[in-house]
């Protein structure tokens, strides 16, 4: 974290085949070792797959699936008087998207499967219908924040 100011947010570009920002950023997700020829052959894939499987627009599928998979609010620890409290705080959007791209990628990760293409489909399409384990996730913080409700009033 700076002390001084914080740094200005860096703006992605559009990636080529489907000009979307939100592609661009699940693919840098994806992407291991600086190896992003091989996420954008991994996620194009995908996107093909969910084309032919649903006969509509992949983006808006993959669309669908971060907002379902999006958190509202999240719990973050809190020191106050010795003792630590899990204080609920409201999720920003861009804090959001990247919890969900995260929590969809990591459960794709961790799915039986062959490959990393039909992971990856079968994960955003669970998640489009709201079911998975990134859907679980969401459902697991939103738990945790409201149990801790109470606390509440440490909100920094």
């Amino acid at each position: 974290m700076p002390r001084r100011r914080t740094p200005k947010k860096r703006t992605l570009s559009a990636d080529p085949v489907y000009n979307s920002r939100l592609v661009h950023t699940i693919v840098n997700h994806l992407m291991k070792n600086g190896k992003k020829s091989l996420a954008y052959k991994i996620f194009y894939g995908a996107m093909k797959q969910i084309a032919d499987t649903t006969q509509q627009d992949p983006v808006k599928i993959i669309e669908e699936a971060i907002r379902n998979a999006t958190p509202l609010v999240e719990v973050k620890a809190r020191r106050v008087g010795g003792s630590t409290y899990q204080v609920p705080l409201a999720v920003s959007s861009d804090r959001g998207t990247a919890l969900a791209i995260r929590w969809i990628l990591s459960s794709s990760k961790t799915r039986s499967g062959r490959n990393m293409v039909v992971k990856v489909t079968n994960e955003f399409l669970d998640a489009s219908k709201n079911i998975g384990n990134a859907i679980r996730k969401r459902d697991e913080v939103h738990k945790m924040a409201e149990a801790n409700k109470a606390f509440a009033k440490y909100r920094f």
